[in-house]
Protein backbone atom coordinates (compact mmCIF):
# COMPACT_ATOMS: atom_id res chain seq x y z
CA UNK A 1 0.00 0.00 0.00
CA UNK A 2 0.81 3.55 -0.49
CA UNK A 3 1.69 6.30 1.77
CA UNK A 4 2.14 9.80 1.30
CA UNK A 5 3.00 12.60 3.51
CA UNK A 6 2.11 16.02 2.19
CA UNK A 7 2.54 19.65 3.22
CA UNK A 8 -0.89 21.78 3.84
CA UNK A 9 -1.70 23.84 0.04
CA UNK A 10 -2.91 27.70 0.04
CA UNK A 11 -5.46 27.73 -1.91
CA UNK A 12 -8.91 29.39 -1.91
CA UNK A 13 -11.91 26.96 -1.62
CA UNK A 14 -15.81 27.57 -1.57
CA UNK A 15 -17.86 24.60 0.43
CA UNK A 16 -21.22 24.31 -0.80
CA UNK A 17 -22.99 21.08 -0.47
CA UNK A 18 -24.13 19.25 -3.59
CA UNK A 19 -27.18 16.38 -3.22
CA UNK A 20 -28.39 15.21 -6.12
CA UNK A 21 -31.13 12.34 -7.04
CA UNK A 22 -30.72 8.74 -7.86
CA UNK A 23 -27.19 6.73 -6.64
CA UNK A 24 -26.64 10.32 -5.33
CA UNK A 25 -28.53 9.70 -2.51
CA UNK A 26 -26.25 7.81 -0.68
CA UNK A 27 -23.29 10.95 -0.86
CA UNK A 28 -22.90 13.69 0.97
CA UNK A 29 -20.72 15.99 -1.44
CA UNK A 30 -19.30 19.70 -1.92
CA UNK A 31 -17.79 21.55 -4.98
CA UNK A 32 -14.40 23.25 -4.47
CA UNK A 33 -13.09 26.40 -6.12
CA UNK A 34 -9.97 25.08 -6.73
CA UNK A 35 -8.47 23.04 -9.47
CA UNK A 36 -8.18 18.39 -9.17
CA UNK A 37 -4.22 19.11 -8.02
CA UNK A 38 -5.12 21.53 -5.18
CA UNK A 39 -7.67 19.65 -4.27
CA UNK A 40 -6.64 16.16 -3.71
CA UNK A 41 -3.74 17.89 -2.80
CA UNK A 42 -5.69 19.32 0.13
CA UNK A 43 -7.99 16.12 0.95
CA UNK A 44 -4.51 14.53 1.54
CA UNK A 45 -3.01 16.59 3.83
CA UNK A 46 -6.59 17.40 5.73
CA UNK A 47 -6.47 13.51 5.91
CA UNK A 48 -3.34 13.36 7.22
CA UNK A 49 -3.50 16.30 9.63
CA UNK A 50 -5.87 14.50 12.02
CA UNK A 51 -3.02 11.93 12.40
CA UNK A 52 -5.04 9.48 9.92
CA UNK A 53 -2.72 7.28 7.65
CA UNK A 54 -3.92 6.86 4.03
CA UNK A 55 -3.76 3.31 3.55
CA UNK A 56 -4.82 3.42 -0.16
CA UNK A 57 -5.26 5.94 -3.02
CA UNK A 58 -7.27 4.41 -6.26
CA UNK A 59 -6.89 6.16 -8.94
CA UNK A 60 -10.81 5.15 -10.61
CA UNK A 61 -10.40 7.76 -13.17
CA UNK A 62 -7.48 6.23 -14.58
CA UNK A 63 -8.38 2.87 -14.29
CA UNK A 64 -11.86 3.57 -16.00
CA UNK A 65 -9.90 6.06 -19.01
CA UNK A 66 -7.43 3.01 -19.36
CA UNK A 67 -9.62 0.09 -19.57
CA UNK A 68 -12.30 1.95 -21.64
CA UNK A 69 -11.70 1.02 -24.82
CA UNK A 70 -11.26 -2.71 -23.68
CA UNK A 71 -14.81 -2.84 -22.08
CA UNK A 72 -16.06 -1.09 -25.71
CA UNK A 73 -17.02 1.83 -24.41
CA UNK A 74 -17.19 5.51 -26.34
CA UNK A 75 -17.74 7.60 -22.81
CA UNK A 76 -15.13 9.27 -20.67
CA UNK A 77 -16.61 9.45 -17.53
CA UNK A 78 -14.08 11.40 -15.64
CA UNK A 79 -11.57 14.26 -16.08
CA UNK A 80 -9.38 13.00 -13.14
CA UNK A 81 -11.06 10.68 -9.91
CA UNK A 82 -9.55 10.00 -7.05
CA UNK A 83 -10.73 8.11 -3.79
CA UNK A 84 -8.48 7.81 -0.35
CA UNK A 85 -9.00 4.88 1.75
CA UNK A 86 -8.20 5.31 5.41
CA UNK A 87 -9.12 4.48 9.27
CA UNK A 88 -8.78 5.63 12.45
CA UNK A 89 -8.02 3.22 14.94
CA UNK A 90 -9.78 4.51 17.79
CA UNK A 91 -12.70 5.56 15.96
CA UNK A 92 -13.06 2.19 13.89
CA UNK A 93 -12.65 0.58 17.53
CA UNK A 94 -15.49 2.16 18.31
CA UNK A 95 -17.91 1.61 15.80
CA UNK A 96 -17.21 -2.08 15.50
CA UNK A 97 -18.04 -2.68 19.49
CA UNK A 98 -21.00 -0.82 19.02
CA UNK A 99 -21.88 -3.44 16.13
CA UNK A 100 -19.36 -5.66 14.83
CA UNK A 101 -20.83 -5.38 10.75
CA UNK A 102 -19.54 -2.00 10.89
CA UNK A 103 -16.53 -3.62 9.67
CA UNK A 104 -18.89 -2.89 6.39
CA UNK A 105 -17.45 0.51 6.20
CA UNK A 106 -14.08 0.20 6.81
CA UNK A 107 -11.72 1.82 5.72
CA UNK A 108 -13.19 4.91 5.19
CA UNK A 109 -13.30 7.17 1.71
CA UNK A 110 -13.14 10.22 0.82
CA UNK A 111 -13.27 10.99 -3.14
CA UNK A 112 -12.09 13.63 -5.47
CA UNK A 113 -13.52 13.79 -8.81
CA UNK A 114 -14.15 16.25 -11.77
CA UNK A 115 -16.25 14.84 -14.70
CA UNK A 116 -15.22 15.08 -18.06
CA UNK A 117 -16.35 18.41 -19.70
CA UNK A 118 -16.69 20.00 -16.00
CA UNK A 119 -14.72 22.62 -14.44
CA UNK A 120 -16.47 21.51 -11.38
CA UNK A 121 -14.43 19.82 -8.78
CA UNK A 122 -16.61 17.30 -6.48
CA UNK A 123 -15.22 16.29 -3.25
CA UNK A 124 -17.38 13.91 -0.91
CA UNK A 125 -17.90 10.19 0.88
CA UNK A 126 -20.70 8.10 1.84
CA UNK A 127 -23.51 8.68 4.03
CA UNK A 128 -23.52 6.84 7.23
CA UNK A 129 -26.35 5.26 8.68
CA UNK A 130 -28.28 6.40 11.53
CA UNK A 131 -26.38 5.91 14.86
CA UNK A 132 -22.71 5.23 15.93
CA UNK A 133 -21.62 5.22 12.19
CA UNK A 134 -23.02 9.31 12.18
CA UNK A 135 -19.68 9.90 14.18
CA UNK A 136 -17.42 8.37 11.03
CA UNK A 137 -20.15 11.11 8.88
CA UNK A 138 -18.91 13.49 11.02
CA UNK A 139 -15.17 12.92 10.86
CA UNK A 140 -15.35 12.66 7.35
CA UNK A 141 -17.38 16.07 6.76
CA UNK A 142 -14.70 18.25 9.31
CA UNK A 143 -11.81 16.85 6.79
CA UNK A 144 -13.22 17.49 3.89
CA UNK A 145 -14.55 21.23 5.39
CA UNK A 146 -10.86 21.99 6.57
CA UNK A 147 -9.67 20.86 3.08
CA UNK A 148 -12.03 22.83 1.28
CA UNK A 149 -10.88 26.01 4.06
CA UNK A 150 -7.02 25.55 3.21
Amino acid sequence: MRKRCMAAVAAAFFVTPVWAGGAADNAITFVSQADFEDTTFAVESAILDKGLVIDFTSHTGEMLERTRADIGSDIVLFQSADIYNFCSARLSRKMMEADIMNIVYCPYHIFVMQQAGSDQVLVGFAKMPEGPMKEVEALLTEIVQEALDQ
